[in-house]
Parts: C-alpha cells; sequence; structure tokens
C-alpha cells in the first residue's frame, strides 16, 4: 500500500449535494479508501461531517487554506466536488500539492484548461482519474459488452437521451459562469461517453441543433436543451438530447439482430436492463464506492485509470464541436485520432 496506508486518505473538496448524498455514503463502503478531510466554505458543514465521520481538526480546510492540505499526509486522494468553472484550478492546486485527483465531470470549461492539467499531471507525476461512474456499472458495463462484442451483429443505431427538469433558477448550473454551460456539459457528456463506449469507437462528425427555449430568463447564457447526432464513419449514428426542462433517461442500441437498453441507464441506482431476447441479469452495486476503490488501487498499483484525464479532454473537444455545430447550424468534423488508444472496457 502507498506509504504502507491499508487504505488511502480522501479528501472531499465541495459539499455539495453529490458529495454528502453520494460519496460520503460510498466512502463507509470503500475498502481502499477512507474519508480524511473536508474542503468547504461552510464552518457548519465541516463541524457536522466532522462529528460524523470523526474526523481530526488538521483534516478540515477552507478553500483559503486549501493549500495547506500538502502538510497532511493522511491525505492521498482530493476528489473536486465543485462547480465546473473551479475543476482545473482545484485540481491542478491538488496535483501541485502532492496529492493525487478525481475530478467531477466535466473535467474543466474548455479543452485549454482540460490540457492545462494534464500538463500539470505530467510535471508532477500524481495520478488522475475522472467521476466517470457508470463506466464501474454492470449494467452500463453490459452495454459495453453487448455493443463492442456485437452480441446482436454490428451496432446501427443508438438513442441516447439525459434530461431532468431543474427545478429553481437560483442554482450554479444555471450560471454560465459558473457552469460553462447548460445540459449538454452536465447531462449529455453521459450520451456521448455512451456512444462511444457501446461502439468502441470514436465519432468523426457532430451535427447539433438547439432547442427553443420556453424561459429565456431563466436560461440566460445557455442552453435550454440540445438535440445532436454522432457519427461514427457511414456504420453507426448516435441520436442524442438532453435538456433542464423535461425528463428522460434512456440508452437504447439496435443492432442487425436485435436490441438492447437501459431504462432508466444514467441513475445512481435503480438501473434496468433489457436485451431483444430479455431481460439483463446484473447485480445493483454502489458506483461511487467501486470507482474511488478502483482509484486507489490504481495508486497503489501504479496503474492508470480506466478513466483517465485524456479521457475527460476527448469529451471536451467532443462538447466544444456540438456547441459549434448547433451555433452554425451545419456538421462539424472531429479529428480525435489522438485518443484512439483509450481503452473502453
Amino acid at each position: 500500500m502507498e506509504n504502507g496506508k491499508e487504505r488511502l486518505g480522501v479528501a472531499l473538496v465541495g459539499l455539495g449535494q453529490y458529495a454528502t448524498g453520494q460519496l460520503m455514503p460510498a466512502l463507509k463502503e470503500t475498502k481502499n479508501c477512507c474519508l480524511a478531510g473536508l474542503v468547504s466554505g461552510s464552518k457548519e458543514k465541516l463541524k457536522q461531517y466532522q462529528s460524523e465521520f470523526g474526523l481530526d481538526d488538521n483534516g478540515l480546510y477552507s478553500y483559503e487554506d486549501f493549500d495547506k492540505i500538502a502538510d497532511n499526509d493522511q491525505i492521498d486522494i482530493v476528489y473536486i466536488v465543485l462547480p465546473n468553472s473551479m475543476h482545473a484550478e482545484y485540481s491542478i492546486r491538488a496535483m501541485k500539492a502532492g496529492k493525487h485527483v478525481i475530478c467531477e465531470k466535466p473535467m474543466a470549461m474548455n479543452v485549454r484548461e482540460c490540457e492545462h492539467v494534464i500538463e500539470t499531471i505530467g510535471q508532477t507525476g500524481m495520478h488522475f482519474s475522472m467521476g466517470y461512474r457508470l463506466h464501474f456499472d454492470p449494467f452500463n458495463r453490459e452495454m459495453m459488452r453487448l455493443g463492442q462484442g456485437e452480441k446482436f451483429g454490428q451496432v446501427k443505431k443508438i438513442t441516447l437521451l439525459d434530461s431532468m427538469d431543474i427545478g429553481e433558477s437560483n442554482q450554479w448550473r444555471l450560471d454560465p459562469k459558473r457552469s460553462g454551460g447548460g445540459p449538454l456539459v452536465n447531462n449529455g457528456i453521459y450520451c456521448i461517453q455512451a456512444a462511444i463506449y457501446i461502439t468502441g469507437k470514436l465519432p468523426t462528425v457532430v451535427d447539433a441543433r438547439f432547442a427553443d427555449k420556453t424561459d429565456p430568463s431563466k436560461f440566460q447564457g445557455l442552453e435550454e436543451g440540445i438535440t445532436w447526432t454522432m457519427y461514427f464513419g457511414d456504420e453507426v449514428i448516435a441520436d442524442c438530447e438532453c435538456s433542464y426542462s423535461k425528463n428522460q433517461n434512456l440508452m437504447r442500441a439496435e443492432a442487425e439482430s436485435g436490441w438492447f437498453e437501459l431504462d432508466p441507464a444514467y441513475e445512481y441506482e435503480g438501473l434496468k436492463g433489457r436485451t431483444s431476447e430479455g431481460g439483463m441479469d446484473c447485480k445493483p452495486v454502489n458506483q461511487q464506492a467501486l470507482q474511488m476503490d478502483d482509484f486507489a488501487l490504481c495508486i497503489i498499483t501504479d496503474q492508470p485509470s480506466r478513466v483517465p484525464a485524456e479521457m475527460g479532454l476527448r469529451d471536451m473537444k467532443i462538447i466544444a464541436a456540438i456547441y459549434e455545430s448547433a451555433e452554425k447550424h451545419s456538421k462539424i468534423d472531429l479529428y480525435l485520432n489522438e485518443f484512439a488508444e483509450l481503452s473502453e472496457p
């Protein structure tokens, strides 16, 4: 184990709903890592969760003294669970402090920020993983197996829908300066991922259109909804939609001799799968616990993550092309050969 530890220490940076509602419970189930630190601007939250997890005072940080985390040898991994505009900055600061990083999606606000993060990985030698939990979910892994293994022949068409009614307007996801975009960067990234890991291929062309806004004042500076098609050469197309004003949760692949789907597909739990031959026999898991344990094991064994920084950069390049296509009302070619070696297990 790293430094002789039986379990690596994880610090959560940002104590919003995902950190407290999903990651903290998951860290009670993990085998290779445990909660060792918290970073928040709220003293009340720090005290509350310090008590629940029995953390020492030296494991608690504000954003102002975050860089002192370098002096805490109980913390090995920093998990960035902040608004998107802070992802790159805190990933870089954490690695420069000698900590390995898990970063929630998207990796950054734009391609250049992603590249800066990757430069820092090279400079520091720290391990980095995207928070792509669905790569560890048995239902999604079955979709990978069925698609890439051509269980029903070659996949011809994929339908990917991931939308949610976002509710009140006073949240950071609706502030373009903090979010970097609308449902495409929040929900649509799962559709992009699924199309790639079902086919095992990279898209070559995207064609996108923004949906009409039903509430322009609520969605100022970002899309309310967007539809797009990804073309994988002349063989496969993926029709995708994401929105902040409806509820959708579907992943479906149609192949030469059958079909397979998840509905719901992207949730933390309660996923259901079926094929043209019957149901999927998958055991539910805690996605986040498996994800964090896998990354801890990667650090211990000095192996790369199955969801590395390069995958985050790849997805950001695709997102940028989708936005460009929607703005120009035209197809945009993708040049992603640099990511051809990324495995999609």
